[in-house]
């Protein structure tokens, strides 16, 4: 698995319809609207290295209402939080 960091900026008058379009792509697993520099942070995650450039480079960069990207590509996970999640059976001890 392949996963990247998009950074989006958008104009400011799309940024909810930039952001569900994006989320729509296939690969794309979640979309964040974030403050700062930045308007929303896409997570891409994909099984083939050459995908990402079809994710990102061909669809979510051509969004209508995105001015510019920034991609960052992960090499490891060290979070704990979605293992913990998934071992979590919500039962008080």
């Amino acid at each position: 698995m392949f996963t990247a960091i998009v950074l989006i900026k958008t104009s400011s008058d799309r940024i909810p319809e930039v952001a569900q379009e994006v989320s729509d792509i296939r690969g794309v697993t979640e979309v964040y609207s974030v403050t700062g520099e930045w308007d929303l942070i896409a997570m891409v995650r994909v099984q083939q290295h050459e995908r990402l450039a079809d994710v990102i480079a061909d669809e979510l960069s051509k969004v209508a209402g995105v001015v510019s990207t920034s991609t960052n590509i992960a090499f490891r996970t060290y979070s704990t939080h979605d293992l913990d999640a998934a071992f979590s059976l919500g039962i008080d001890d």
